[in-house]
């Protein structure tokens, strides 16, 4: 199953948390099954959402795309820079 496939179907099964500021208190929180970050992500907030799934130990997957089309790929008209899929 591709990255894409993944999260279209977390989306259906409303196991996914849209947002940096969300996605951050999630991982703090609780255990995420994966984190995705686009890959035009501010430097800053990728070195926090890097340094967060290694304390929690959480896989992260780097989107190969813009955060226009992470947006698009989660039927959103807006950027998502950050998201995360509920275990």
């Amino acid at each position: 199953m591709t990255l894409t496939e993944t999260i279209q179907e977390a989306i259906k099964s409303k196991k996914i948390i849209i947002g940096y500021k969300r996605s951050v208190k999630f991982i703090k929180l609780n255990s995420p099954k994966i984190i995705v970050i686009a890959r035009n992500i501010p430097e800053k907030m990728r070195g926090e959402i890097e340094h967060s799934s290694k304390i929690s130990d959480v896989k992260l997957e780097i989107f190969d795309g813009t955060s226009k089309e992470l947006g698009i790929v989660c039927g959103k008209e807006f950027p998502i820079t950050t998201l995360v899929i509920k275990g």
